[in-house]
């Protein structure tokens, strides 16, 4: 039992799942598992109980538990993030999306202008065929930073005036919208299109921005090693994979000896592609 804020915020995190999300059912398959593959149902039957859920229901319908997996995520990143101000400085708000807006990201600095360009398009069919879906940005989880009064910026020294940052992000006088510091998607588990979609986003992140790049990450519960990679190895695009039990995944892994699960595992974990859920806070300090 740890005895530190993220060692119990870890395990609340894990506690919300076991309501209804992360659930065994009557044939002993786990909910995060896939019914159709032996590996995972065993590696996923092994974390949950590591995770020691002893809850027994038939598992809910996939965008639910999405829904539900996206809550958890919110609520931990709320219980962890914000306790980390001596770190990161500012004043920030972290907000599960809760609408499929595709335009959700246009609230944001870097973003805004995707409203100007959705306007275009919806007058020119053109313009329209050529965009296609490259704005259409849908995170699940954000974290924005507000911006600051010029007494904020000035409280320990006179930094700026009326001559001088007339176009500066952080200063709320030239720019009133907040500053997008996160876009985090979450996907429990990776075997939708859906799913998959989270490589496309980050890129429609990288390309549409104006200004500084906004961590991209994915937090995931999926078991199989092999299905993580699809999204873990690489870079470019995504931050990194966040696993929602990657302690207990590697235990599973190691226990139930599948050699080519347990080398791609460690391939992704010491290449820094895939990381525990406690790590996400610390990690978006940076």
């Amino acid at each position: 039992m740890s005895d530190s804020a993220f060692g119990r915020a870890r395990k609340s995190f894990h506690a919300a799942l076991f309501v209804r999300t992360l659930t065994t059912d009557s044939q002993g398959t786990v909910s995060n598992a896939d019914k159709g593959n032996a590996t995972s149902r065993a590696i996923s039957k092994e974390i949950a109980s590591l995770l020691k859920t002893e809850l027994i229901c038939d598992r809910i319908a996939g965008q639910t538990s999405g829904r539900d997996f996206e809550s958890a995520c919110s609520v931990f990143l709320k219980e962890t993030f914000p306790t980390l101000g001596h770190l990161r400085p500012g004043q920030w708000e972290i907000r599960q999306v809760s609408a499929r807006n595709r335009l959700e990201i246009a609230n944001y600095d870097q973003y805004s202008h995707l409203v100007d360009l959705d306007e275009a398009a919806k007058t020119n069919p053109k313009l329209a065929a050529i965009l296609g879906n490259d704005y259409t940005i849908t995170p699940d989880v954000v974290i924005f930073r507000e911006t600051e009064d010029d007494d904020m910026i000035n409280s320990r020294a006179p930094l700026i005036d009326e001559t001088v940052s007339f176009h500066a992000s952080l200063r709320r006088k030239v720019n009133p919208r907040p500053i997008l510091h996160a876009s985090i998607s979450c996907k429990w588990t990776i075997r939708s299109d859906r799913a998959q979609n989270a490589r496309p986003e980050a890129l429609n992140l990288i390309r549409n921005r104006k200004g500084r790049l906004p961590h991209i990450v994915v937090v995931t519960a999926e078991p199989l090693p092999s299905r993580l990679a699809s999204l873990a190895l690489g870079t470019g695009d995504i931050d990194c994979v966040y696993h929602f039990a990657l302690n207990e995944l590697q235990q599973a892994v190691e226990t139930i000896t599948n050699e080519e699960a347990s080398e791609l595992l460690s391939i992704m974990v010491q290449g820094k592609r895939l990381k525990d859920i406690s790590d996400l806070p610390l990690d978006l300090a940076v």
